[in-house]
């Protein structure tokens, strides 16, 4: 069976961490009802950072309950290699999602940066995308209410405890490379 794949990013501190958040096609529409009832009235989409405390548990909570698979990418950067180390674990992402026949991939878009993943991307397909069947794009997250997901797991995991616990239950993995 094919699946959908969704990623965002994190930084805390010293480590960098790329969320891969994968859900079946018949996950995708109940996950965007799921999220979207949680917005509040004139919000046009979830990021986590941006919320306080008690809402963030709120929606930790909801979102671990979603129908997905996470797997999460860490590494230890540096500000002079963070760019290589999101390709790093972009590049060990795509690698997974090939063999578990990913259809689409929808990346929380950088803008000017979203080149470097592109470049990433088709060498981890062989330089061949169209014979992998990867269907990928970078979106924003107002555009792709599935990037919530990745976004909300990263920052928990990145900021440990009871955060982390609050999302466990969708964590399939955490890759250290």
């Amino acid at each position: 069976m094919s699946v959908h794949a969704f990623i965002d990013e994190s930084i805390r501190d010293s480590r960098y961490i790329l969320c891969v958040a994968v859900l079946d096609p018949a996950q995708l529409a109940p996950a965007r009802k799921q999220l979207a009832r949680l917005l509040l009235p004139g919000q046009r989409e979830l990021h986590f950072k941006k919320e306080k405390p008690p809402r963030r548990r709120l929606l930790a909570d909801r979102i671990g309950g979603i129908e997905a698979s996470v797997t999460m990418y860490v590494t230890t950067r540096t500000r002079k290699t963070e760019e290589q180390d999101r390709q790093r674990c972009l590049a060990e992402a795509v690698g997974e999602l090939v063999r578990r026949r990913a259809q689409r991939v929808v990346i929380d878009s950088r803008e000017e940066q979203d080149r470097h993943d592109e470049m990433t991307i088709y060498r981890a397909l062989g330089g061949r995308p169209s014979t992998t069947g990867v269907i990928y794009e970078h979106l924003g997250s107002t555009a792709s209410p599935l990037l919530w997901i990745p976004d909300a797991v990263a920052w928990c995991y990145g900021a440990g405890g009871d955060w982390r616990r609050r999302i466990s239950p969708i964590v399939h993995d955490v890759i250290e490379l």
